[in-house]
């Protein structure tokens, strides 16, 4: 059976990687949350309480945002 590894057993390689991502993901969820709170509804696609809601979805959700969200 392989065994699960935790915060103890992992390789300094693999936790700088997650602090990397997590940073990451931190980040751009902030700034998705950041842009739209400074957006009016209607310089927004859709339901803005919706893309809140998607920006808390791990990486895909602030990128859709980004890509999607946003009127020009």
């Amino acid at each position: 059976m392989a065994s699960r590894q935790n915060g103890k057993n992992t390789s300094g390689r693999k936790r700088l990687a997650k602090l990397a991502l997590t940073a990451a993901q931190l980040g751009l969820q902030a700034a998705a949350l950041a842009d739209l709170k400074k957006r009016t509804s209607a310089q927004v696609n859709g339901p803005k309480a919706i893309w809140v809601a998607c920006s808390f979805i791990n990486f895909a959700g602030p990128i859709l945002y980004f890509v999607c969200g946003r009127r020009k």
